[in-house]
Order: structure tokens, then C-alpha cells, then sequence
């Protein structure tokens, strides 16, 4: 899931479903920018745990015009929240009406916790590639969203998604101009269509996230290279990753790559840590940056760059989730949990 971004960039995250916020000028946890017909809220980030909090779920400026565009992305009917068996074990912030208390610090993990995040990432993984192989002409966000759910609820894992923070359903689908944090619903894919699937799964008390952006039918050579790029952008930041490495060289190894192609590179939304909690520290930004920390060994966090064709300023609809580019361009993720090793990174995320 993607994370917002407010006054310090250390604490932003892409998470599936955190409130959405913006940078302004600087790189901040949640910014608006100013218009009008929008609303701005901006967040003071401090240290404290709830700072974060605050700065990782305050709200972007809105605007759900659609203009005259008939490609534009509109609301669909979201159908009744899913249920999951009671034996399954939860996330503590289910059906709490507080916000999840953030950790403050990185997830550093024993041999046992080790396992249980491989165990959690293969999940992610396969239940991933599961979604990948739905996606069709015809199928609609919510249809994927059941399968996807039933196959995390049969594996015996809950859908880290659902209830966070009030976030309705089990998986993040995002087409086309939608940055982050889609909500499944009634609309069917269309022929020419890329979409995002962000799925985390909690699984023995351990979360593993993970995002892909896949292509629906005959998609154009344009949305092709964005998508080609993104996952692109995110291999050569895994590859820079090993213990005592300063984690702003994610950023400028993205940044770098995707000046190349003239893509934008999203701010608002950032990588983080992961384990026990769904996000905690680092925030990773994916765009140059000087923030300060280095990777730890045994360290897991997310990658989880956000490109777009257009405008890298996002607009959010009025369920105070999906992330739109403001100009209606495309935009493409790619996400993968890693672990920090003795010999540098391991993708816990892949099959």
C-alpha cells in the first residue's frame, strides 16, 4: 500500500491503504497543494509516534472533476465489506476505531521472525501472480478483489488491506491515471487498460507487501514502456541495497533512471518499513533526496516507486483513498519486500 507524504520526508510510506497526503515544495508526509474547490491539510511532523501517525494518513487536496475525458476513471459501485473466519488471526487495528500506533523504529527481525516474513512475502507473492492471471477485458476490480481475498482467507491469512483505517476491501486495484489505493469496485477492465494490484497478507503475525502493474488486453506502446520502466526502476534500486547503504540512494537511483525515460517520479506516496506493524520506519522516498539512515542488517522495508507520464501531482476522490494524477495521465507501481543480508538485499516477495 502507498503512504503519504508530509513536512519530512523520512516519514512518508506507500502503503495499501494509508490516507494519502502530498508534498508541496519540499518532500512532506502529507501536503496539499493549493487550489480551488480544494481542500488543504498539512501535517507537523515530529519524532513522535503520533506525528507520524498524523503525517502518514492526513488527506492531499481533492478534486474528483472527471472533466470531458471519457477514458477518465469514474466511481463504481463498491459492493459490502468481505468476511474473514474468525480462527484467522488479525491485525490488532481491525475493527478499532484508532489509527494503528505506528513503531517508531525499523523492523529488525531474529531468525524466527526471518522465516515468518519469507513465509509472509511467498504468500503475498503467489496470491499476487494469482491476481495477475485475472486480469482480463470484461473482469471488474471487485471480482478480483473476491479471488483475492478467498485465496488469502484459504491460506490461512487475513488481507492487511481490509479495515485499515477504514480501507473497505481486501486488495488495492488502480487503473490508468490511478496512482495508489484504488478501490475495487463495479467497473470492468477495459481493453487498453494497466492496473496496479497491490496485495499485503498477515500471516502468523507478520505482514508481506507487495504491488505489480499489469497490462489488460492490447495495451498501447506508451502504457507498455511506462510499465517496462517502473519495474525497471525498482530492480536497479533492489540491486543498490546492502547493509550500511544510505537509504537515499533508492531515490536517486529511481530518480536517475526515470529522468532518462522523462517520466515523473510521484512524491506523495513512499516506500517503508514492515513486519509485525504494516508501516513503521524508514520512510523510503523514490526521488533524490538528503534525508539521513543508512540499512540495517536483517532489516525488511518496501520499495514501491510510483511513475507517471504526466503530471506527478495527485488529486484525491471523496472516499479519501484513490490517488488520481491531477491531468488524467497513466501512472504505474511496482512494490516488493526486501530483506537487508550479510551478501546485500533478498526479495521476499517473489516465487
Amino acid at each position: 500500500m502507498a503512504m503519504a507524504s508530509p513536512p519530512s520526508p523520512r516519514l512518508l510510506c506507500a502503503l495499501l491503504g494509508d490516507r494519502l497526503g502530498a508534498l508541496s515544495a519540499r518532500p512532506l508526509l502529507r501536503a496539499a497543494a493549493p487550489g480551488r474547490g480544494h481542500r488543504r491539510v498539512t501535517c507537523q511532523a515530529t519524532r513522535t509516534l503520533s506525528s507520524l501517525v498524523d503525517a502518514l494518513f492526513n488527506r492531499r487536496s481533492r478534486d474528483d472533476s472527471l472533466e470531458n475525458n471519457p477514458r477518465r476513471l469514474r466511481p463504481g459501485k463498491v459492493s459490502p465489506r468481505l468476511t474473514v473466519p474468525s480462527h484467522i488471526q488479525q491485525p490488532p487495528y481491525v475493527n478499532s476505531r484508532q489509527r494503528p500506533q505506528m513503531n517508531g523504529g525499523p523492523e529488525i527481525h531474529d531468525e524466527k521472525g526471518i522465516e515468518c516474513m519469507r513465509a509472509s512475502g511467498k504468500l503475498a507473492a503467489q496470491v499476487l501472480k494469482f491476481a495477475g492471471t485475472l486480469v482480463n477485458p470484461g473482469i471488474t476490480t471487485d471480482e478480483i478483489d473476491k479471488a483475492v481475498h478467498q485465496m488469502i482467507i484459504d491460506n490461512g491469512a487475513y488481507p492487511s488491506p481490509l479495515g485499515y483505517c477504514g480501507f473497505p476491501k481486501s486488495v488495492c486495484t488502480s487503473v490508468n491515471e490511478c496512482i495508489c489505493h484504488g478501490i475495487p469496485d463495479s467497473r470492468p477492465l477495459e481493453d487498453g487498460d494497466i492496473i496496479n494490484i497491490d496485495v499485503t497478507v498477515y500471516l502468523n503475525g507478520y505482514h508481506g507487501d507487495t504491488s505489480a502493474t499489469f497490462l489488460c488486453g492490447d495495451v498501447d506502446d506508451e502504457a507498455k514502456k511506462l510499465v517496462q520502466v517502473t519495474k525497471e526502476s525498482l530492480d536497479k534500486a533492489i540491486s543498490i541495497c546492502a547493509p550500511g547503504v544510505e537509504i537515499n540512494r533508492i531515490g536517486r537511483t529511481i530518480q536517475d533512471y526515470a529522468d532518462k525515460f522523462k517520466y515523473g517520479v510521484v512524491q506523495q506516496f513512499v516506500g517503508h518499513g514492515v513486519g509485525k506493524v504494516f508501516h513503521c520506519e524508514p520512510a523510503v522516498l523514490h526521488f533524490r533526496n538528503s534525508e539521513k539512515g543508512r540499512m540495517i542488517l536483517n532489516q525488511t522495508f518496501t520499495i514501491e516507486p510510483m511513475l507517471t507520464i504526466g503530471s506527478t501531482n495527485s488529486s484525491i476522490w471523496s472516499d479519501d483513498w484513490t490517488a488520481v494524477t491531477e491531468d488524467g495521465s497513466l501512472s504505474a507501481q511496482f512494490e516488493h519486500t526486501l530483506l537487508i543480508t550479510e551478501d546485500g538485499v533478498e526479495i521476499l516477495t517473489q516465487c
